[in-house]
This record gives C-alpha cells, sequence and structure tokens, in this order.
C-alpha cells in the first residue's frame, strides 16, 4: 500500500540523525553569513535578492514526503528501501535535510512567530511581507529614524 507520510520510526531518527550533525557542523558558519534572511513556507513565495538567505519552514518535511514516497507496507522492506534512497543521495541529500532542519532551527531561535518573516541584522523584522525589498525598505527608514 503506497504511502507518502513519514510512517518509519527509522526514516525519523535516521533523518533527524544527519540534520543534528550537520546542523552543529554548518551553524557558526551560517551564522556568519545572515545579514538578510527571509523565512517563509512553500505556501507564501517570496522574492528574495541574491544574496539573501531564505529559511523554507516546510523543506524538510516536504523531503522526508520525498524518501517516503510510494513505501511498501511490510516494515521492514519499507526501512530498507528508505536507507537505500538515502544512500542513493548521498551528501547532496544530506546537505539538504542538514540545510532544512538548521533553518528551522535558526527561524525559531530568531523568535520568527509568522511568515513570511524578514530580518536584518538578526535584529530587526516585518512580517507579512513577501516582497522582501519593500522590507528591507522599511526597516531602513525605521533605523534612519532612530539615529
Amino acid at each position: 500500500m503506497p504511502t507518502s507520510s513519514l510512517d518509519s520510526p527509522m526514516l525519523r531518527r535516521g533523518l533527524l540523525a544527519v540534520a543534528l550533525l550537520a546542523a552543529f557542523a554548518g551553524h557558526a558558519a551560517a551564522q556568519a553569513n545572515d545579514a538578510l534572511i527571509v523565512v517563509t513556507d512553500s505556501r507564501h513565495p517570496v522574492q528574495a535578492p541574491a544574496g539573501a538567505r531564505v529559511i523554507t519552514l516546510d523543506q524538510a518535511a516536504r523531503i522526508e514526503a520525498e524518501l517516503a514516497t510510494d513505501l511498501p507496507a511490510d516494515a521492514t522492506r519499507s526501512t530498507a528501501l528508505v536507507q537505500q534512497r538515502l544512500k542513493a543521495g548521498g551528501a547532496a541529500l544530506q546537505t539538504r535535510v542538514a540545510t532544512a532542519y538548521q533553518g528551522v532551527v535558526d527561524a525559531w531561535s530568531l523568535g520568527i512567530t509568522t511568515i513570511p518573516a524578514v530580518v536584518v541584522d538578526q535584529r530587526y523584522v516585518v512580517y507579512g511581507e513577501a516582497d522582501v525589498a519593500k522590507a528591507v525598505a522599511r526597516i531602513d527608514a525605521h533605523r534612519r529614524s532612530r539615529p
């Protein structure tokens, strides 16, 4: 019986382990390049300039759904197929998973409560504006008004 949900506890544990390892390794590097962060999901598209870090909160769930597509009902076969998919995805898949989970952690750490959110210098945030240039302009105007 095909399924698109994340049925395998082993898949969940494996994805979490990969994500956590990569998150710890990449956290400092990610923090260094975060002058402009855009937090959204696939239902709230944004227009972000080059160089902006775009965090798509549902990216990890979408990757998990890819891995869980058409899994057999038998848990043993299902686990083996997921392991095969993880191995076939190699470093590129591990990077995608780690980046997706790191984004969720970073958005949570920033205290993001609404999407889309545009964050400048990890200090200023504009919620609900899909046009990143407009959000940045609002932040710049605010900064100019408070020297």
